[in-house]
């Protein structure tokens, strides 16, 4: 009995100080982030083009594809090869070729797979984005037909959910070459101001360096569900490339791995610089000045590492007991042979650093590492780095026995605290995006002209039911465009998304695509957290977005005239940001593996045989002679 006596006091007294805490977590607020940026706010966006292809071609690097290099992928060979792109070209440009083809390869199910329809269509878009009234055509017949098999198949609610047509994905591209400025001009900002404030509110708590828990976290499944004892801590950085300035403040955690120090503190000296441009945390070393002379190399993994049986603990500020208000600075990353050389001349510490030429250096993301640069097994012995909670004690939180579970439960009031904390941003967002004027900006053309579009097919179809148009304008703008752009604010600003951070932009995008949504979500004590969270906020969205549509439907329709003068200059702004030759290549390929298929396909088309088009593809075969050179 004193032992249960003595666990339910134990348990009783954790409840307690977990609730205080997230009581005062509460009432906190953002004004640290709004001080930050209380001036001038510097965003890092993307080009055009690098941001497009991030969009388009999302598993590929967008230097390494063919429609961006600066030199071909092929060569021209004489005189034949050249007009044989062109008689290609001029096929592409015809309406009847470019829709059989489609038609043709998406009639191939098991040789034309949804990863091939997805290229497809990039390819396309690129290829015509020069023609941008000629694509919109393309893609409005591609839509209808959409539309009319969704009616004959009776399920029309369910028209663009998923990627799986060419016509889904071009218009997904569609409107991120169309929305390109209205993000700069007006969307972008809430949508940097919102990551910036997770990025920040997650910082405040401890994170796991290895399990990418966090302490704030808008999702349960990265939410550490322990009571951390850590300190926050303002260390002051030199920075050696102002090494005569005045140090800056920098608030770390006293839990923090040295890897995740640097990351701080590379954020706040470079806090307006793109993150390409700035060094990575595995380009530097933090170096700590522990007296007139005294500097230590600090790394998470060093002959002070502690072992805790077979786990070894990456080392922290606490482990190197490192004072609040101590002075550090960034070097060069030195190896260990250069660890023992002095670094005290100042002299010194700047050549190396400017022989790292920082401003060049643009890390890669790609690495065999944590989020923060440390590996996880560390000798192929069997030991295991940890960092907070050991792999199997956060296994243990998260499934456990029916006691651990009522504990870390508990927790759960910390999304709450962290949700709070950031719900401005999330309202500031939603209402931009929902708005069809905002400071001077109207509403993109694009926007309009689709959902007028998508009214017209409506009407031409005799669909009486008002959720039926409701969803498609959901399923062709919120989720295939914004959803996306939430979801990955990194394809729209130079900036790096940590694991974290993605499970709350995860969180945010679902309530986003919740609040498009028709049907009542029925919660209860049983449903998902991240449901329960924002259930009192959607409603309020949703009446947001019922206004939104229906003033866009209220504005007076766009003319043709003005339609074509803005596809038009699209067009010419944009007609050297990519290599259309190159993705004409890329789709002559796709002629090559199916072309008996549409040969035949045109054969059987009367428009086809009229126009001639299987003499005219058999011309481009002849002059290019199968070749796709690379």
């Amino acid at each position: 009995m004193k032992k249960m006596q003595f666990q339910m006091d134990n348990l009783e007294a954790k409840v307690a100080k977990e609730c205080k805490e997230a009581f005062a977590e509460l009432q906190t607020d953002m004004t640290e982030l709004n001080s930050d940026y209380s001036g001038q706010i510097v965003i890092p966006y993307w080009d055009y083009r690098t941001y497009c292809m991030k969009v388009l071609f999302p598993q590929e690097h967008e230097n390494d594809h063919p429609v961006t290099r600066q030199e071909m992928e092929f060569e021209y060979r004489g005189q034949d090869k050249e007009k044989g792109l062109r008689l290609f070209s001029q096929l592409i440009n015809n309406k009847t070729f470019l829709l059989i083809f489609i038609r043709t390869l998406e009639g191939n199910q098991q040789r034309f797979n949804m990863r091939d329809r997805v290229n497809l269509a990039s390819l396309m878009s690129v290829a015509l984005q020069t023609k941008m009234e000629y694509a919109t055509d393309i893609l409005k017949t591609l839509l209808a037909e959409l539309i009319e098999k969704s009616l004959e198949g009776k399920s029309p609610k369910l028209l663009l959910r998923r990627t799986e047509s060419v016509a889904e994905k071009m218009l997904t591209n569609w409107f991120t070459f169309l929305l390109y400025k209205f993000l700069r001009d007006c969307a972008g900002e809430p949508l940097f101001m919102l990551y910036q404030a997770i990025k920040q509110q997650v910082s405040k708590g401890p994170v796991d360096a290895f399990t990418n828990e966090a302490r704030y976290s808008l999702s349960e499944d990265k939410l550490i569900r322990q009571q951390l004892d850590y300190k926050p801590m303002t260390i002051l950085v030199q920075d050696l490339e102002q090494q005569y300035g005045q140090p800056q403040q920098v608030k770390v955690l006293d839990c923090d791995t040295i890897s995740q120090v640097k990351e701080k503190i590379l954020d706040a000296i470079y806090k307006n610089a793109p993150f390409s441009s700035r060094p990575g945390r595995n380009d530097v070393d933090l170096e700590w000045h522990t007296g007139m002379k005294g500097q230590l190399i600090l790394q998470d993994d060093d002959n002070t590492t502690k072992m805790d049986g077979e786990y070894k603990k990456v080392n922290t500020l606490a482990h190197y007991k490192v004072l609040d208000g101590a002075f550090v600075t960034l070097v060069p990353k030195q190896s260990q042979s250069i660890y023992n050389i002095s670094l005290s001349s100042e002299k010194s510490v700047a050549k190396l650093y400017d022989n790292l030429a920082f401003s060049g250096r643009s890390p890669s993301l790609n690495r065999t590492l944590s989020p923060t640069g440390i590996h996880i097994d560390v000798d192929g012995c069997g030991i295991k780095q940890y960092h907070l909670v050991k792999q199997h004690d956060s296994e243990t939180h998260k499934e456990g026995d029916r006691g651990s579970k009522m504990v870390s439960e508990i927790y759960l009031t910390r999304l709450l605290a962290t949700k709070g904390t950031l719900q401005q941003f999330v309202d500031d967002l939603f209402e931009r995006i929902f708005s069809t004027a905002h400071r001077g900006t109207a509403l993109p053309l694009a926007i309009k002209y689709m959902f007028d579009f998508l009214d017209d097919q409506a009407l031409h179809h005799n669909i009486q039911d008002p959720e039926v148009v409701h969803i498609w304008k959901s399923n062709s703008l919120p989720l295939r465009f914004w959803v996306n752009v939430i979801q990955n604010p990194n394809f729209v600003f130079d900036i790096y998304k940590s694991n974290i951070v993605d499970s709350c932009l995860a969180v945010i995008a679902q309530t986003f695509m919740d609040s498009c949504s028709i049907s009542e979500h029925r919660l209860g004590k049983d449903s998902p957290s991240n449901k329960l969270l924002y259930a009192k906020d959607i409603p309020k969205y949703k009446k947001w977005v019922e206004r939104y549509y229906q003033d866009i439907k209220m504005m007076p329709a766009i003319s043709d005239q003005d339609m074509t003068a803005m596809l038009t200059e699209e067009s010419r702004v944009h007609h050297k940001d990519f290599h259309s030759n190159a993705a004409l290549l890329e789709l002559y390929k796709y002629v090559l593996k199916f072309y008996d298929d549409v040969i035949l396909a045109l054969d059987e088309d009367e428009f086809a045989r009229k126009n001639k088009l299987t003499y005219k593809l058999e011309q481009v075969r002849t002059a290019m002679d199968g070749e796709a050179y690379c």
